[in-house]
């Protein structure tokens, strides 16, 4: 007798890279994204992930948030018809900005960015304590499987303001 077998994993994520200041790993966004999904038990998505520069992510800040200046990660859930979609942009010179106040390279604080903007697109909310805390846990518990051990006296909320974070679903 055949053994039932589980439903098919039909993950899509494409990475589109819209600046010139840091170079990606592609690979390693796509295993950050894949991670967070898997983690969260979905099985269907379809994910795009950009990389853009300050003058692009402000204009959909503005745009969607009303929020004047770049953001360092915008979110944005496209529904779920056939499986999850959403895209996730993200700002390669804001991470550039960052990295050196966190103690670490520009591209992990970018790969924090898209960890954290993929993890809204999964449900998770940070506009609380509580809510925040848990997603700080899986941002570095992404981040450890990933190979990348986050800074503990640096983490992303306790040494920054939440307003700072300027992700968004819609």
């Amino acid at each position: 007798m055949k053994q039932p077998t589980a439903a098919a994993i039909e993950i899509t994520i494409q990475i589109a890279d819209e600046q010139t200041c840091l170079p990606l790993d592609r690979r390693l966004l796509r295993r950050a994204v894949r991670r967070v999904l898997r983690d969260a038990g979905v099985r269907k998505a379809r994910i795009s992930v950009a990389v853009v520069d300050d003058e692009t992510i402000a204009r959909l800040n503005w745009r969607y948030l009303r929020h004047r200046g770049p953001a360092d990660v915008l979110s944005f859930p496209l529904g779920q018809r056939d499986g999850l979609e959403g895209e996730v942009i993200v700002g390669a010179q804001a991470a550039l900005r960052a990295a050196p106040r966190y103690g670490w390279p520009p591209h992990d604080e970018l790969l924090l960015y898209v960890i954290h903007g993929t993890l809204h697109l999964v449900g998770h909310d940070d506009g609380s304590p509580a809510p925040r805390a848990e997603m700080q846990k899986r941002e570095t518990a992404v981040l450890e499987k990933l190979g990348i051990t986050r800074r503990q006296e640096n983490p992303k909320y306790e040494a920054r303001n939440p307003k700072q974070i300027q992700s968004t679903k819609y």
